[in-house]
């Protein structure tokens, strides 16, 4: 089952590589920062990390080549010097613009199969398998790194 999920979400990457990638010039993790500064307005790059499940390296990664691309403007809290908020620039709000339906299709496509029982149903199992693997112990490690880690790990 494991490799079934891994083969969905190679199928889900196809359009973007397909139709986006190239034409745009961006990368999928920057598709994703872009995607998901879009739908909320302003974040921080942690927060980016934690909502889309992409390590914190590669969430910095993207964010410098979107802003070097001028797609996003990182501006630093007044409030917290220590944070920078993300937001879109007028360049980075068209190509969400352009994305966002496209996106948008692709979901239609991939439930348009299964009855809203199954998307809910869908979205419970999908929910409960993150928090699965996003638990930590008492010392805020992962559960999942813990428990799946080699035995000559140890």
């Amino acid at each position: 089952m494991l490799h079934q999920l891994l083969k969905l979400t190679n199928r889900l990457m196809a359009p973007f590589s397909t139709h986006l990638a190239h034409r745009y010039k961006i990368s999928l993790n920057e598709f994703r920062m872009l995607m998901t500064i879009g739908a909320l307005g302003q974040t921080a790059s942690h927060e980016l990390a934690e909502l889309t499940g992409v390590n914190v390296m590669s969430v910095s990664r993207a964010v410098s080549t979107l802003q070097r691309h001028g797609r996003i403007e990182v501006v630093r809290d007044p409030k917290n010097r220590r944070r920078k908020w993300l937001t879109l620039t007028d360049e980075g709000r068209r190509l969400y613009e352009i994305m966002r339906p496209r996106s948008e299709q692709v979901a239609d496509y991939l439930f348009s199969d299964l009855s809203s029982a199954e998307v809910t149903q869908l979205d419970t199992i999908l929910t409960r398998l993150i928090d699965t693997l996003e638990a930590t112990d008492e010392k805020g490690r992962s559960l999942f790194i813990e428990r799946t880690k080699p035995k000559d790990d140890e």
